[in-house]
């Protein structure tokens, strides 16, 4: 409280005038005044950022102690408490504006409460909101065929023909993974063939299937033993497919683009390997777009930038299908769906109709050329802005990687404190793989909102590594090396 009064009579003080532009001033104010030496100390770091972090004594702080004793200690989040948001943009308790490039991790692709999506989920929940999957509703076929009928119409997956729709990514590429055991003891009925193949630097989700199929000991190893039948292979080695997937392999689940491995780009030779020893082996090819589908590369799904010979057998999707809302999907052949019998997977909550009808909206404003026609100039905006910092930072940033936008900045140190002086300058940005800075921002961001929030990063760098130096050119754009 008194941390609050002080900053205020402060600021009455200096009515009139930006306490970020006027730094120099209410320093010398603060530096004369006779507050306690540690109450200046935090007056004035909190005078020279817009958004700094919630003080010991803030609302923020006493309400988050409050609940955490309640909460399971899952999470390790940063100090600010959101509870607001619009477009790119939130706000937390004490009021305070932040950009948004995280999307809520890829998955807020209209940015924050969409006036579309508001209106139809307030409809549907005054309508009907479950049924179970006892009984029909008009709304769970209706995202099964629109998905197919997208997935057709953008390039994508030429043999998809239906979909299971569930709650999240997890459960997505759980029914993947079952769908890719039955299958293989379906046509392999009296040899083994039941191992799954997945990658290092992969991420597939948090259930006990979808870990076993994530080699990360952090993930991995507090709950081992894993699922038994899955084995590991490395990101983009075409020459170690041949001896990977074998007679025994029932599946293969895979990123195009490794979201939280670090964002890496599949070749087109490595999914094209990986499609044709599938084939020859009868085993099922999973793609996972689960964070970079849904037009995040500027095409509907990623794979659809591939050449054809390497679609999947079944794709996976979440995220930005529910804009917020928990929804997921997995989409099949008849390769795979000729194998799956009634009873064979099921959901409770899966195809509800308020989450079936968010999807479908969602779904429409995804695969528009708005939207998608869009993601091209947005990218070459971001990676100028990665130019130039790479040539003013050519000791830290090493290179670019990613399409569209899902993007990754690697560093050759520890983003972490970058990540805080973004933070309290107000741009939120997350992290994934080894040291890399991740920009998955909504699909709706605009390129003067790419510009402030990479003109923030820059004062963060700077903040973090000192000024940055004049260089004449920018550093080319190195190839990214295989996993």
């Amino acid at each position: 409280m008194a941390l609050r009064l002080s900053t205020r009579c402060l600021s009455a003080a200096f009515a009139g005038r930006s306490f970020v532009r006027n730094a120099s001033s209410a320093s010398a104010a603060i530096k004369d005044s006779n507050l306690p030496q540690d109450l200046k100390n935090s007056i004035s770091r909190e005078s020279n950022l817009p958004t700094p972090d919630p003080s010991a004594s803030s609302k923020t702080t006493g309400l988050v102690n409050q609940q955490l004793p309640y909460m399971v200690p899952t999470y390790l989040r940063p100090p600010p408490m959101f509870e607001k948001g619009k477009g790119c943009y939130m706000w937390d308790l004490e009021n305070r504006k932040y950009l948004d490039f995280t999307a809520g991790i890829a998955v807020n692709a209209l940015g924050h409460c969409d006036e579309g999506m508001s209106v139809v989920l307030s409809e549907q929940a005054q309508q009907l909101v479950h049924t179970s999957n006892l009984y029909h509703n008009p709304h769970t076929g209706l995202l099964s065929k629109q998905l197919i009928q997208l997935t057709h119409a953008s390039g994508g997956m030429a043999g998809a023909t239906r979909t299971f729709i569930c709650n999240s990514g997890s459960e997505a590429n759980e029914a993947a993974l079952k769908f890719a055991r039955k299958v293989g003891k379906s046509v392999s009925p009296d040899k083994p063939k039941h191992e799954i193949v997945s990658f290092h630097g992969s991420f597939h989700g948090r259930t006990m299937g979808s870990l076993s199929a994530t080699p990360n000991p952090k993930y991995q190893a507090p709950f081992s033993p894993m699922v038994p039948g899955f084995k590991y292979g490395k990101y983009n080695d075409v020459e170690a497919v041949k001896d990977l997937v074998t007679e025994e392999t029932c599946g293969v689940i895979v990123e195009p683009i490794q979201g939280e491995g670090g964002v890496n780009v599949a070749t087109p030779e490595f999914l094209s390997a990986l499609r044709k020893r599938c084939t020859e082996v009868g085993a099922v090819l999973i793609f996972d777009e689960i964070q970079c589908g849904l037009g995040r590369t500027g095409d509907f799904w990623a794979h659809a930038g591939y050449p054809k010979e390497c679609e999947p057998d079944i794709l996976t999707t979440a995220k930005a299908l529910g804009n917020g809302f928990p929804i997921g999907a997995t989409i099949v052949n008849d390769f795979v769906c000729d194998n799956i019998k009634v009873g064979d997977h099921g959901t409770t909550f899966g195809g509800n109709p308020l989450a079936c009808r968010v999807a479908s909206y969602v779904l429409s404003r995804l695969s528009s050329p708005e939207i998608l026609d869009s993601i091209p100039a947005k990218e070459s905006a971001f990676r100028k802005q990665f130019d130039s910092l790479r040539a003013a930072f050519p000791n830290q940033i090493e290179e670019v990687r990613g399409k569209g936008l899902i993007l990754g900045l690697q560093l050759n140190v520890d983003p972490t404190p970058i990540v805080t002086a973004a933070r309290e300058r107000g741009l939120l940005v997350i992290t994934c793989g080894t040291n890399t800075l991740r920009f998955v921002p909504p699909l709706v961001i605009t390129e003067a909102e790419i510009n402030e929030g990479m003109s923030i990063i820059r004062d963060a760098m700077e903040s973090v590594w000192g000024k940055a130096e004049k260089v004449e050119g920018t550093k080319g754009q190195q190839e990214m090396p295989a996993q």
